[in-house]
């Protein structure tokens, strides 16, 4: 009777585990990172105070024509028509301080290679405390999903920063990271084209300009269908810290039309449509506008940790704006991309929970 009753028990667990499996319904995931972008403009759109300041906004008329209008609705929808039109209605937002959400980092660096580090191992090593081109000894979620049956292979990223490799280790996980203007070597006619053009564009910040990065990543998805794909935009933080607010504000605005862009394509592929999750987020925050701060980042900035979640996919519920009290944190980033997968995520070092409510429908 015993061995009976412990057989009915295993086949109502395995029909659980059948059922949940079959509820899932991503089997794509898409991340995008907007670098250093802060919460502010996300929630707020353009900043008045730093907008009318001669020495960040050069030609401030124009950039205000372009971004400004007295209500703060219409104002961040003018700065991110997707994340407000599409996400804000069809998926998730969280971080608004204002109004309660708050996203922090977990690290105490509140920069660049901790905070990807923060994203993508789930794990805020005090160790991981330089921008320096070190391989990175933590396990990435990336490369745990690409030990996973049918997804080998399948998960690359292409990043505008050419620290990148480091931080995913590409030596050590065997991913397919294609970083400023590392050559594409593909046999494909638009991939070969874009390649001409990396390599022979102005650089106003010293690599590859974003929509080359973009570009690159929309047409290896087109070409190679990848089903994890990583896009790792860089302008917003290096005309931050060049103080030029102008040039800021037109690469996040184009950074997300180049988002909603890919968001098209998704849905009009049967390859994608309604099986692919899009979570877009950041690597750190920004001081604020008081002091010059909003430039910098960094353990001496007390803002610089604060930062924020988008997310839209088939199995996130449509709760737009969250405007509960409550907090979350970048280390649960990359047990969430494993588990709307249907894997959880584990390494040799721990791994922060992941995020529930971007996980229910």
């Amino acid at each position: 009777m015993k061995i009976v009753q412990s057989t009915i028990t295993i086949l109502s667990f395995i029909s659980i585990i059948n059922i949940t499996h079959a509820q899932q319904k991503t089997e794509n995931i898409v991340i995008v990172t907007l670098d250093g972008m802060r919460w502010q403009e996300v929630f707020g759109g353009a900043d008045a105070t730093i907008l009318k300041n001669k020495n960040y906004t050069k030609d401030s008329a124009g950039t205000s024509t372009a971004f400004w209008v007295s209500d703060i609705t219409e104002r961040r929808q003018k700065l991110f028509p997707f994340l407000w039109r599409t996400i804000a209605t069809e998926g998730q937002l969280y971080g608004n301080r204002w109004k309660g959400s708050e996203v922090n980092n977990a690290n105490r660096y509140k920069f660049s290679y901790p905070g990807y580090n923060e994203i993508f191992t789930g794990y805020p090593d005090t160790l991981v405390n330089s921008n320096n081109k070190i391989w990175n000894k933590n396990i990435n979620v990336l490369e745990f999903i690409n030990q996973q049956k049918s997804y080998k292979g399948k998960v690359v990223a292409f990043s505008t920063w050419d620290v990148f490799p480091y931080i995913l280790n590409t030596k050590r996980s065997g991913l397919y990271v294609n970083a400023d203007v590392d050559t594409l070597k593909f046999n494909n006619s638009a991939l070969q084209l874009i390649n001409d053009m990396q390599f022979l564009t102005a650089k106003p910040i010293g690599v590859r300009p974003d929509v080359l990065t973009y570009f690159a990543a929309r047409e290896y998805m087109k070409a190679y269908q990848p089903k994890v794909l990583y896009i790792a935009f860089d302008e917003t933080d290096d005309y931050a810290h060049g103080g030029e607010y102008d040039q800021y504000l037109k690469s996040a605005h184009a950074e997300d039309a180049m988002i909603a862009d890919l968001w098209q394509y998704i849905q009009s592929s049967p390859i994608y449509k309604n099986k692919t999750t899009l979570i877009i987020t950041c690597d750190h925050g920004r001081g604020d506008k008081i002091k010059d701060n909003w430039r910098h980042h960094g353990q001496k900035i007390e803002d610089a940790g604060q930062i924020w979640i988008a997310a839209i996919g088939p199995d996130t519920a449509p709760l737009g704006e969250v405007k509960t009290n409550s907090t979350l944190y970048q280390e649960q980033l990359a047990a969430t991309f494993a588990k709307l997968l249907g894997f959880t995520f584990t390494a040799d070092h721990p791994v922060a929970e992941p995020i529930t409510s971007i996980l229910k429908k």
